[in-house]
């Protein structure tokens, strides 16, 4: 529950501003991940002020900070920018009692037929209230009407500046930007609360200085596009020591930092016949890998002697065991078959797997068992098989129960994350993708190979899965090198 914020009518302070990021940062206005914006490009935040509407104590707190910031403007009326900033605007009406306009955003062709609704009188100067700012397109496109029915416009008030040339283009323009709050300043708040590592709030600094608006044209015309890039390429994913700051599961998170401090992303599946070879296979590769996938079910003998000397393995070569169980159960059985029976999975594995077609209950089951023992859970989201039904609607379901369970979930089995309709997700949940050699192609029975660079770089995973192309080569080590290679130089190139 977010604490109430006290209705303040005064002066506001600095530490009324640096609680009031902290609110904002709580109701998730504020996210840090890897957001896709209108202009194309993928930014490291993402500022969603609509969320305010439902949280009145803070949106009472916007307005007055706004507020706060034109005591030395001069005005008469005010006028929110559509749509996000009218309850903003319509808040500080009334706590301060100066008369509010509203542009239509859609002009009817109907009645009136007015672009400004409200009552006021030609020469008198008004206000523009906006939410934030990046180019000041949005801006302009209000304060075109305004003028256009005789107002005066000198002055704009917007909560957030996010630094990106927005100010420089209204000057132009001869209007005075006033913010309540800088990107920068949000960043250094968060940063001393400890809410944001210093290393995610200078990557967030380092993209806004990359991503600059361009200058306003002779004409002052509002630019075709917000946010568009300059020269300089943005960053597209998230480092992954930055991404293990946003896990949740403590699996997922110590996945991020090991692949960061081992400079590798590759994950063998050991799809061997003997739990013998499986040992032989892991020490082998062990030094190349992040991830041992197994599959012991597959195995004539599994004793705790084997589960002992592969953990032992893992510590040695700093790998984390997956076995690839694919639980598809109802809840209460899963509990058995993933603490109990001939193989214990939960007693020695670090991360496990499960279909979601039982409903979201086997995700209960299975973290009843995982949870206390530090265990992580992927989804299967995508298969790399021929004709998979795991897609569409299927898919979506699983996005949306990783998102609301990531205490336990870690991430998923995908093949394609890019593409999907929301994006990867949240950055705090992995993405491993099987069906990976260094050239494509498929089997005999389904199954569909990309190469690392697709896999990283074009769909946006995290995790190679590699199985044929290291375990049937002559050197599975020197093969493990290879892809180890193949797998970071593509992550590197995406950064």
């Amino acid at each position: 529950m977010v604490g109430v914020i006290p209705a303040k009518t005064g002066t506001v302070s600095s530490k009324d501003y640096e609680d009031l990021v902290l609110k904002l940062h709580d109701i998730q206005a504020v996210k840090f991940g890897e957001f896709k914006l209108k202009s194309g490009i993928t930014s490291p935040v993402y500022i969603d002020l609509r969320v305010i509407v439902s949280y009145p104590d803070v949106l009472l707190r916007v307005a007055e900070a706004m507020w706060d910031r034109v005591q030395t403007a001069s005005f008469d009326v005010m006028c929110g920018v559509p749509y996000t900033a009218l309850p903003i605007a319509t808040a500080m009406s009334l706590q301060h009692g100066t008369p509010m306009l509203m542009r239509r955003k859609e002009v009817k062709d109907y009645g009136t037929k007015k672009a400004i609704e409200g009552a006021f009188l030609p020469g008198q100067t008004c206000l523009v209230v906006e939410d934030l700012v990046t180019s000041g397109a949005s801006v302009q496109e209000t304060v075109a009407p305004l003028e256009a029915e005789g107002l005066q416009v000198r002055d704009v008030v917007v909560l957030i500046d996010r630094q990106q040339g927005g100010a420089a283009r209204l000057a132009s323009q001869g209007l005075t930007l006033h913010s309540a709050f800088t990107l920068s300043f949000i960043l250094d708040v968060l940063v001393a609360a400890g809410r944001v590592e210093a290393g995610l709030a200078d990557a967030t600094k380092a993209f806004l200085a990359a991503n600059q608006t361009g200058p306003a044209g002779a004409t002052g015309a509002a630019p075709a596009a917000e946010a568009k890039p300059a020269a300089a390429p943005a960053p597209r994913r998230l480092a992954y020591e930055a991404r293990a700051e946003l896990a949740k599961n403590a699996q997922g998170a110590e996945l991020f930092r090991l692949m960061a401090r081992k400079r590798t992303n590759l994950s063998v599946a050991a799809d061997v016949e003997s739990a013998n070879d499986m040992l032989a296979l892991a020490d082998a590769v062990g030094p190349h890998i992040c991830v041992l996938k197994t599959h012991v079910d597959v195995f004539d003998t599994w004793t705790p002697d084997h589960a002992a000397k592969l953990q032992a393995l893992a510590a040695k070569h700093d790998f984390l065991i997956f076995e690839d169980r694919k639980f598809a159960d109802i809840g209460n059985t899963v509990v058995m078959q993933y603490g109990g029976g001939v193989y214990r999975i939960a007693d020695w594995s670090h991360i496990t797997n499960a279909h979601l077609v039982p409903g979201p209950g086997i995700i209960d089951g299975l973290r009843q068992v995982g949870a206390p023992l530090g265990r992580g859970l992927l989804l299967l989201a995508e298969m790399s098989s021929k004709g998979t039904l795991a897609r569409g609607e299927y898919s979506a379901g699983v996005v949306a129960a990783a998102e609301a369970n990531q205490d336990f979930v870690m991430g998923y089995i995908s093949v394609s994350p890019a593409s999907w309709p929301s994006g990867p997700g949240s950055p705090g949940l992995v993405h491993m993708t099987p069906g990976v050699q260094l050239s494509a192609g498929g089997d005999a029975l389904g199954q569909q190979y990309n190469t690392p660079a697709s896999v990283i770089g074009e769909r946006g995973s995290d995790v190679i899965i590699v199985g044929r192309g290291v375990i049937a080569a002559q050197d599975p080590a020197a093969a493990a090198a290879e892809y180890r290679r193949a797998g970071w130089e593509a992550y590197e190139a995406s950064l």
